[in-house]
Order: C-alpha cells, then sequence, then structure tokens
C-alpha cells in the first residue's frame, strides 16, 4: 500500500518551510558589579535568534553567553545550524534537533555549541505554537495551572552589603508574597557565611524556604562538609552548585552527608549527563535551563526521567521561557525569579514583563512564548549586527 500526504499536510509543510536563520549577539553591562562565590561579573552577553518560516511566522530563541562569550555562540548558529535549517520544516522540531546534534558533534557536545542549539531549538517551538495561536505552555501539554510558584532569586555579594543589609534584602522578597527566596553563599570564611546565612533566615522567618547557591565554591568534600555544618542550623531548603558541575561523585558524597539537598545542573548539558546526575543520586532537584541543556526538546526528555526517579525540576534563570515549562511539566517545582532587572538584566530586552501574584508567576495567555523582543533595545546594546 502506497502512503501519500495529503493536501493539507503539503501545504503546512511548504508553509512552515524555514527560509531563515539569524542570529545577533547582545551585550548589556550591569549598572552595578555583581559577585559570586569565585567571581565577579561587569555585564552579560546574550544571544538572540529569529527563525522565519515561508508563512511569515518568527519564532525566537535566546540564551546567555557569559560575561565575554556570546559571539562564539551566535557563530555557531550563523556557520553550524543555520545552513542545515534552510528548506527544512520547522514542525519537524525532533528530527531537526537530531540533525543540528549530529552536524555539531565534532565541535563540542556541551557548551557554546549545545547553547546554540538550545536556543535555535527554542525558536522552533516558540514559532510553531505562535503559529497556532497558542501559548507554549498549551502547545507543550500545559498541566491547567493559571500560575506557577516562583522563588526570588538575589542575595548577591555587593560591595558594603551587612548580613544585616541581607536580611533586609531578603524580608523584601516575602513583603512582596513569595514563600521562597535564594542567596548566593560560599564566598566568606566559615564565621562570616554563618553570620549571612543566620540574618538571612531571622529576616524571613521560619516558614519560608531558604535556599542556597554556592556556584561551584569547593573544590573538595571536606571544606564543603564544613560550611554544611555552619548553615544546617538556618535549615535551607537546597544547597546549589557546591563542586564543580565536573565533579558529579561529590555531589553525591555531599547528599549523603547534609540533611540539605543538594541542586544542580543549570550549565549541564544533554540527557545523558543528567542521566548520570540522576542515577548517582548527586541531585534531589534537577535545575535544568533549556537555554543552555539542549533546548525544550531536550529539557523535556530530561524532565521525563528526572520523573521516573522521583526528581524534581526546578529550572534555572530566564523566567520568561521556564514559566511555560513549569506550568507543563508535572515534576517541576518553582521558576527562578528576579524582581528587577539588575542581575538578570536581559529583562531590559522585552517588551512585556511577567505578572507576579502572591507568591507566583502567571502563565502567559498569549500565543508562543508571550513576549517579544524590543528592536530599540536591540539595537542599543547590540555586539554586532543580525546574520
Amino acid at each position: 500500500m502506497t502512503i501519500r500526504a495529503t493536501a493539507s499536510e503539503t501545504n503546512h509543510q511548504t508553509a512552515s518551510k524555514i527560509v531563515s536563520v539569524e542570529a545577533r549577539t547582545i551585550s548589556i553591562p550591569l549598572d552595578s558589579p555583581t559577585s559570586f562565590s569565585t567571581r565577579q561579573v561587569f555585564s552579560r552577553d546574550y544571544v538572540v535568534v529569529r527563525v522565519r518560516t515561508e508563512d511569515g511566522h518568527e519564532g525566537q530563541g535566546f540564551c546567555y553567553g557569559g560575561s565575554r562569550g556570546g559571539s562564539l555562540v551566535a557563530s555557531a548558529v550563523q556557520i553550524l545550524l543555520a545552513p542545515i535549517l534552510i528548506g527544512k520544516s520547522a514542525l519537524n522540531v525532533e528530527g531537526l534537533w537530531q540533525e543540528m546534534y549530529q552536524e555539531t558533534l565534532l565541535h563540542g557536545r556541551a557548551g557554546s555549541v549545545m547553547r546554540a542549539i538550545s536556543i535555535v531549538d527554542v525558536a522552533l517551538w516558540d514559532r510553531n505554537s505562535r503559529a497556532v495561536g497558542l501559548p507554549l505552555s498549551q502547545y507543550l501539554g500545559g498541566t491547567g495551572k493559571i500560575t506557577v510558584p516562583a522563588y526570588a532569586s538575589g542575595g548577591y555579594y555587593l560591595e558594603g552589603k551587612t548580613p544585616e543589609k541581607l536580611g533586609e534584602e531578603m524580608a523584601s522578597y516575602v513583603a512582596l508574597g513569595f514563600k521562597a527566596v535564594k542567596m548566593k553563599v560560599g564566598r566568606g570564611d566559615l564565621k562570616s557565611e554563618e553570620a549571612r546565612i543566620r540574618a538571612a533566615r531571622e529576616a524571613i522567618g521560619d516558614d519560608i524556604l531558604l535556599t542556597l547557591d554556592a556556584n561551584n565554591a569547593w573544590q573538595d568534600l571536606s571544606t564543603a562538609v564544613e560550611y554544611m555544618k555552619r548553615y544546617e542550623p538556618s535549615n535551607p531548603y537546597w544547597i546549589e552548585e557546591p563542586f564543580s558541575p565536573d565533579d558529579i561523585e561529590n555531589h553525591a558524597e555531599l547528599a549523603k552527608r547534609t540533611s540539605v539537598m543538594v541542586a544542580t545542573g543549570e550549565i549541564e548539558a544533554g540527557r545523558w549527563r543528567h542521566k548520570e546526575l540522576i542515577e548517582k543520586r548527586a541531585a534531589a532537584i534537577l535545575q535544568t535551563d533549556a537555554a543552555v541543556c539542549g533546548g525544550i526538546t531536550e529539557f523535556r526528555k530530561i524532565a521525563a526521567t528526572a520523573a521516573s526517579f522521583g526528581v524534581t525540576m526546578c529550572p534555572h534563570w530566564f523566567h520568561d521561557l521556564h514559566v511555560h515549562l513549569v506550568a507543563s511539566t508535572p515534576n517541576a517545582q518553582f521558576v527562578e525569579f528576579f524582581s528587577d532587572d539588575q542581575v538578570l538584566n536581559f529583562r531590559k530586552l522585552v517588551d512585556t514583563q511577567l505578572e507576579f501574584r502572591n507568591g507566583e508567576l502567571v502563565v502567559p495567555t498569549t500565543p508562543g512564548l508571550g513576549f517579544r523582543f524590543r528592536e530599540d533595545a536591540l539595537d542599543q546594546y547590540a555586539a554586532g549586527a543580525w546574520a
């Protein structure tokens, strides 16, 4: 028996044919230098992508490119990915992901190349959901949630920020309605770190979840255990990225030695590395970033695997993207949310800010991601032209 495509199917494939893939590097200086446990950041590079199809529909993708690595990601899109996508149907997302992955095997299965795949993949999902007039969360098979829980991300190391001022910052998030907050740890000595976390806990009270982000602060298990002994009396909910992302064994060992849940995965790429984290019990919470791991396509595979092991998803950064994924992923708990544009200054580029209500983010109801980039802002901060 010969199976032939119907006229309608043929028309859909033709209309969804990709006619252009463009990338642009955007560099935005921070208003105030921001410090983590091991480094200081003065500016942030982002890469934005737009994918257009023959019917005029356009999807957009984006990622963080580090302090000055955005052009590497943009080049990967332009040189490695765009040529194999032109002329293909944007509807064939899974097939296109596999083609992009195979095409880039020799150039890196993580880092800038995987971020390039991620943002193109996000743009394809955005285009396809816009084309049918559905919010991305519903196009992905939403859970029906109108709002999703969020935690306020902050608590960075800044010049002159005393433990008391840190406590005031954390308390200000609670006053906005947040039921969970996050602060940075690991930069100071044991005594000063203990003072910071104690001040935060006293300021927010006992009923608010307090999460800690070490940003790969520790090199060995014994040091991490000593810090955790100081943190545990303040009852933190999780300790995030205690070691290098490559040091999976120590993540697993620390998980055995502390009562605090270990969270990691924000710069992990691909389902295979996430599978190792899960199988070795190195993370009770995965902070998989869809703009890093391989896009929405890969995020969904990772989340499904995590669900089989009872592991929770709390995606990292980019609340404009992850609000849709948390709203469509049953084993997702929180969206990371930044209440201003001082740290996640990507917010300066978008035309619509997410609505926040009683500790939760309102899931967008407009098609696709629910926002567009401000062309004037892209032009203002562009490190190069669309290409």
